[in-house]
């Protein structure tokens, strides 16, 4: 299963909607840590759900965290918890949401790039 990455820096790339299918993917891809930054059910019913996805990370061997973004809201904090997984989370990370784009915000906010 071919994972649409997009790498940003050496600890961190991003992707779309990952599912659990995709999950030993990412670990067999060399990934540590995922950050969910996608709200449950943003797209309606038929999204993954954040435990099914953290479930299916957890049996990979992958460190998850759910930090839900909602899309065009983007606040301080949820900048700085952003950048607090950076520094915390094993690395390389990957980080997904609907399409890739509110990871790289708040990848390049944490990061002073904006």
């Amino acid at each position: 299963m071919a994972l649409p990455v997009q790498r940003l820096h050496e600890n961190l790339s991003v992707a779309p909607q990952l599912t659990p299918e995709h999950m030993a993917a990412v670990a067999a891809a060399g990934y540590k840590s995922v950050i969910i930054n996608r709200p449950d059910f943003e797209e309606g019913p038929h999204q993954p759900t954040s435990a099914d996805l953290m479930q299916a990370a957890q049996e990979a061997g992958l460190e998850i965290v759910y930090q839900p973004v909602v899309s065009g809201s983007l606040t301080a904090a949820d900048v700085q918890r952003f950048g607090e997984l950076l520094e915390t989370l094993p690395t390389p990370i990957l980080a997904f949401c609907r399409s890739g784009t509110r990871c790289t915000v708040l990848f390049r906010a944490a990061t002073g790039q904006v």
